[in-house]
């Protein structure tokens, strides 16, 4: 049996297992920090695959490393799985069929590894959604866990099979003030309104924006006003959102809003403070001869995948983070049956349906196979590299 065929085979034999697995974790939906029961079913099985896990790594409780290296040398190729949920909506972004597609591909990959060498693993990544502690690849990244890893892949639940498609980088922002209390009517001389610095700030970001490139979003809501009526705030509180299609051009907002909250601080005397309180999503960068690998796989499973998107998507995703420093891949593979919005309830019926468990086994093969080229070809892996940093270089242009 050929390499190829033993993916194949392996991924069909044991889609029913990985099918039953993203059913039990869709039907117990959970969130950011709290995807203990999704962590532990794919973790377990991984182990039951052979391959040697650790849970609660890079700070976060609920992710996840599992390896297995051949004898033989070769690249580090790892597969990226989400299994996070939505507050309130459940897996209406697919996420219980993301991560078990990733661990399908890394066992399926695991068939033929010992024969050309080289090491799989699979990241277990909470909190795509953001949430708390939330947004774990840039952790991942920032902990080092792919200074050695020389690609990266996964595929995401979509309503049409696309190849990797941009995306902005976000970074989410906590506005604080702090003031002085005082009664409003009999002794308002004597108190520092934090709303009012809070409220300057909403306004100068407000400003802001028609000093910005189209693809700059900022959104943000008060979280915290004051208590009531007749006292002066000696607290207020805001938590925003800086969204812009290359990281340098994020930076950039972030210092401004900086200046607009040192600015709200200034004029009102209260003391004000602008901190992260999740990593920071970085912008994908795309590789699109990496892509091509991976459409030239699914064409060769009777899958066609459409043409890239030209307009830089307005969303954001942590793979973006992974994107920065390796090669990677965040194709869409479809779910439903026509034109379906993520974050929906008919999106979350899509992600346990019968069309939707069955791409747990077309995208395990499309990863593992296109994974596998990269081994089997050396030249092309170097390649694509190559083309990765070249294109990281090129967003500060």
């Amino acid at each position: 049996m050929s390499r190829r065929d033993a993916i194949i085979a392996y991924a069909d034999q044991q889609l029913p297992v990985y099918r039953q697995i993203a059913l039990d974790i869709h039907a117990r939906p959970e969130v950011s920090n709290y995807e203990f029961f999704a962590c532990q079913r794919l973790s377990e099985q991984l182990k039951a695959e052979g391959f040697a896990v650790t849970v609660d790594v890079a700070g976060h409780r609920t992710g996840f490393d599992a390896r297995y290296k051949a004898q033989k040398p070769g690249p580090v190729l790892v597969f990226l799985a989400e299994y996070d949920a939505l507050g309130g909506l459940g897996h209406a972004c697919g996420h219980n069929l993301f991560g078990a597609t990733s661990c399908l591909a890394a066992a399926s990959l695991k068939r033929v590894i010992d024969e050309v060498g080289g090491e799989i693993r699979v990241y277990g990544t909470p909190g795509e959604e953001g949430g708390e502690n939330g947004s774990a690849k840039g952790s991942f990244v920032r902990e080092g866990f792919l200074d050695d890893v020389d690609a990266a892949l996964c595929v995401h639940p979509g309503d049409r099979h696309l190849p990797t498609t941009p995306s902005l980088g976000c970074a989410p922002v906590d506005i604080e003030f702090w003031g002085r209390s005082a009664h409003a009517a009999s002794a308002p001389e004597k108190g520092i309104n934090a709303l009012d610095a809070l409220i300057l700030v909403y306004n100068g970001l407000n400003a802001l924006r028609q000093h910005l490139t189209p693809d700059v979003r900022i959104h943000g809501v008060i979280t915290n006003g004051g208590s009531a009526p007749n006292i002066v705030p000696d607290y207020a509180a805001a938590k925003f959102y800086f969204r812009a299609a290359t990281a340098p051009r994020l930076e950039e907002v972030c210092q401004k809003a900086q200046r607009v909250v040192e600015g709200a601080a200034a004029m009102t005397g209260a003391k004000g403070r602008l901190q992260p309180y999740q990593n920071r999503v970085e912008n994908t960068v795309l590789t699109p001869g990496f892509d091509e690998i991976y459409r030239r796989q699914m064409a060769s499973l009777g899958v066609t995948v459409g043409a890239a998107q030209d307009k830089p998507g307005i969303g954001s995703s942590d793979v973006g983070n992974v994107s920065q420093v390796v090669p990677t891949i965040q194709p869409s593979i479809c779910i439903t049956d026509g034109p379906t919005p993520a974050h929906s309830e008919a999106f979350r019926d899509a992600a346990c349906s019968d069309k939707g468990l069955q791409t747990i086994a077309l995208g395990a093969k499309a990863l593992a196979l296109s994974a596998l080229e990269l081994i089997e070809q050396p030249d092309l892996l170097a390649q694509i590299k190559r083309e990765h940093a070249e294109n990281v270089r090129k967003q500060g242009e």
